[in-house]
């Protein structure tokens, strides 16, 4: 048991800090309708911007740094889509490509950046709790803080009008042209929003890890579908809130298996391949649930 608290533990951090992006996923591809593949570009850029701005000494501001880099990373993958006739599978390649080279200058020409003697936005709250003879639990506090406010935020804002727009931008773009909403504004917001959240989740995952390399977002963007389904499949609900805490859920149960694959010492080559496993079970499983019953007649046919 003792041996599993680690485990549980590592799992519950790294997949609060992942459930950023997941909400962000949940914004932009259940939402708004649109899959965005520069996830893990602005993954990277977060963690980029972010891990420059707490090296200079602005650990707390390297947070909205991120958010900001975010949000411009967002507009320019929309404005792609809206303004300039990009399909939207395409803006978000070219956009995941641009953003290597971004990134790259971004990190002053190296492909890897090194904080172990950075004050990151974790050692300051760790510092705090250790001052007050508190848990060893900065990580945490820091990651749950962090996706309280978004999933909060995303709840509310999901309600307001612009929300709505978003909600039926994404549910029937037809008829949002035909009405007084302008699916273009939609959809530079929604991408906007949601992309802030995946620049601040990869922050907080290149602060927790204290370094950053240019591939820490490599296949965020099959992380955070693969959790948006699962957590679709635990909570199946048409209501927002549910929604909302069935993508958390989702990343800390993919985050938990991914942990344990890591711990029966699984070769590290192998571990995309555990990756998309997890991705086509998430998305086969209902399929085949509901296919059950009429596999089940056939068999019986023909046996008779």
């Amino acid at each position: 048991m003792s041996n599993m608290l680690p485990l549980f533990q590592t799992a519950l951090e790294l997949g609060l800090i992942s459930s950023l992006t997941v909400l962000a996923l949940f914004l932009s591809y259940s939402m708004l309708n649109v899959c965005d593949l520069s996830t893990d570009g602005c993954f990277t850029l977060g963690a980029a911007v972010g891990a420059v701005v707490a090296i200079s000494g602005h650990p707390y501001m390297s947070i909205i740094a991120a958010m900001l880099a975010g949000v411009l990373s967002g507009l320019i993958t929309a404005v792609l889509q809206t303004c300039m006739g990009v399909d939207s599978l395409l803006a978000g390649i070219i956009m995941n490509t641009a953003l290597y080279s971004v990134n790259i200058g971004i990190m002053g020409g190296s492909s890897l950046l090194n904080m172990n003697k950075t004050d990151t936005v974790f050692t300051k709250i760790q510092a705090t709790l250790n001052s007050h003879n508190a848990l060893p639990a900065g990580k945490l506090i820091v990651a749950g803080i962090a996706v309280a406010a978004v999933a909060v935020f995303l709840y509310l804002f999901l309600k307001t009008k612009i929300g709505l727009a978003i909600r039926a931008t994404g549910n029937n773009p037809d008829m949002v042209k035909n009405s007084s909403i302008n699916p273009v504004m939609t959809t530079i917001v929604g991408l906007c929003v949601s992309n802030s959240f995946t620049a601040l989740s990869g922050c907080l995952l290149a602060q927790s890890q204290k370094s950053v390399n240019i591939d820490i977002g490599s296949g965020m963007v099959t992380v955070a579908l693969a959790s948006l389904l699962i957590g679709g499949t635990f909570i199946r609900s048409r209501r927002i809130g549910l929604r909302i805490t069935g993508a958390v859920l989702g990343a800390f149960i993919f985050r938990l298996v991914y942990t344990v694959a890591l711990r029966l010492n699984m070769p590290a080559y192998m571990l995309k391949l555990v990756s998309s496993v997890i991705v086509i079970i998430a998305i086969s499983g209902p399929y085949l649930k509901s296919r059950y019953p009429e596999l089940s007649r056939r068999l019986e046919k023909r046996k008779c």
